[in-house]
């Protein structure tokens, strides 16, 4: 009986669940370029290792190294896969580290002194980064595990003492073996708390789009990791920025990502349009008025003919007035989203009057238009855009049919209208774009749109404009140096 109460539950919380209106996949075939970038940053990670003094005495020998640097790093095997109870996986097997440091030997009134290379043999690196949602709902590197080993120590010391030192090497090199293991996590786990996540805050959010509308890229849940893919799934709502609170509810069909021959796959629901928009519409952007020279003069002249009889019986101050036309959608516009292409539907008022100067307006008629345009998706770096253009068009009377008739001559100048002083002031703006929510220095290319009933999706590859180094630096918080020391479940095994 338990059972029923139970899956009520599960299904209310399922039908109350939000929709995304975009979702993103990573799939594998991007871990590759990632790992070769990630691979870059981590040895320059691992280069800031600091190793404190070895020191020791045995009978009357003292010798002392110090001033010990890592001076490079050879990997000559890593893997990076991902891993659904740890997200990012990174294997780094049999790898190398070059070290150059001081040493100091004094037996009785004998002192030695100079510097030496050396190299750390046998390096093994076993990391996972866990990602998640924080409360604002950025992706987040939440947790970072670790692994690191280093099987051997390898100097070759030189001078008068060399004998000596070769007696003590046990010492020296177990002692820095002991600590270089110490200092591997400590770094790891500062590179992918810290540093990582100074990049994902790159990320858009909840960011303005232009200064009437913003987009809210929140993550609705934590990101779902497969053997093969990382999905992510974002709110990709649009709003108003001077209503703040404002939300549309999501009606439209669930987007699905199937696809994972591409780095990267991007799907946008109707809604994800739809809100767009109706926030420019709550906005009070979707209006055009043109007066006087702003409208064409075959137009100006076409209308005062068509409504001679009007203007006729008005006071001669009016007469010759300067025309006033306006437009302005009635309802959202509406996109709807098929395999054959995707459209968007308007209705607007077009309002024709006389505005003298200093009285008030006379108008002159009110119709209906109605209109489809068809819309071409592109993306491009990280920028998703649009290009309008005008397919159908009519213009009608919702006072009677007899009007629309009369309405007839005006179809085509009207459309002509549109399609010369309007549609480039829409494509003017939608060619700008909205930003993707992708981090600074990574971008798309080699982008295939496709359609699919309800919704749209964008293939593409990745392309590191910049790197991690350049873009993590610009990012990075002024407080760093607390955050270096890591949990006791990071230390280096």
């Amino acid at each position: 009986m338990a059972l029923l109460p139970a899956l009520f539950l599960a299904l209310l919380a399922g039908a109350h669940a939000e929709l995304p209106g975009c979702k993103i996949r990573v799939t594998s075939a991007a871990l590759e370029l990632v790992k070769q970038e990630g691979l870059r940053f981590l040895e320059q990670e691992l280069e800031s290792i600091t190793i404190p003094d070895v020191y020791g005495a045995k009978g009357h020998f003292y010798y002392n190294i110090s001033d010990v640097r890592v001076t490079q790093l050879h990997l000559i095997s890593s893997e990076l896969h991902f891993q659904p109870d740890q997200d990012l996986l990174l294997n780094i097997s049999n790898a190398s580290l070059g070290l150059h440091f001081r040493r100091q030997l004094l037996y009785w009134f004998l002192y030695d002194g100079g510097y030496i290379n050396a190299s750390a043999e046998g390096v093994s690196i076993r990391t996972g980064l866990q990602l998640s949602q924080d409360s604002s709902g950025r992706i987040k590197v939440s947790n970072v595990s670790c692994e690191a080993s280093v099987s051997k120590m390898n100097m070759a010391f030189g001078g008068t003492f060399r004998r000596m030192y070769n007696f003590f090497s046990t010492f020296i090199t177990s002692g820095m073996r002991f600590l270089l293991n110490q200092q591997i996590c400590p770094v790891l786990y500062h590179a992918g708390t810290v540093l990582l996540n100074s990049l994902l805050d790159t990320v858009p959010v909840r960011s303005s789009v232009d200064d009437l509308v913003g987009i809210d890229y929140s993550l609705l849940k934590d990101p779902v990791v497969s053997n093969g893919n990382l999905d992510m799934e974002f709110r990709g709502a649009f709003f108003p920025l001077k209503e703040d609170n404002w939300s549309l509810p999501n009606r439209a069909v669930e987007p699905q990502l199937e696809d994972d021959e591409r780095m990267v796959y991007v799907a946008f629901s109707e809604f994800f349009f739809d809100s767009a928009m109706e926030s420019y519409f709550q906005a009070g952007a979707l209006q055009l008025t043109l007066v006087g020279d702003k409208v064409p003069s075959d137009l100006d002249m076409l209308l005062r003919a068509t409504y001679f009889g009007s203007i006729v019986l008005l006071s001669p101050t009016v007469i010759n007035s300067p025309l006033k036309l306006k437009l302005e959608a009635t309802s959202p516009p509406r996109c709807t989203i098929k395999p054959s292409g995707t459209t968007i539907s308007v209705t607007a008022s077009v309002t024709i009057t006389l505005a003298p100067p200093m009285l008030p307006e006379v108008e002159l008629s009110k119709m209906i238009m109605e209109g489809r345009l068809s819309a071409k998706l592109t993306l491009r770096g990280k920028a998703l855009r649009v290009k309008l253009d005008l397919r159908r068009f009519q213009i009608y009377s919702n006072q009677s049919a007899l009007e629309s008739l009369a309405l007839i001559p005006l179809q085509a100048p009207l459309k002509t209208l549109l399609q010369i002083g309007v549609m480039p002031l829409l494509n003017e703006r939608t060619w700008r774009g909205v930003q993707i929510p992708l981090p600074e220095g990574i971008n798309f290319v080699h982008e295939v749109v496709t359609n699919h009933a309800g919704f749209v999706t964008v293939g593409a590859d990745l392309h590191f404009a910049k790197g991690l180094r350049e873009v993590i630096d610009k990012n990075r918080p002024a407080d760093v140096v607390a955050s270096r020391v890591p949990p006791p479940s990071a230390a280096a095994a």
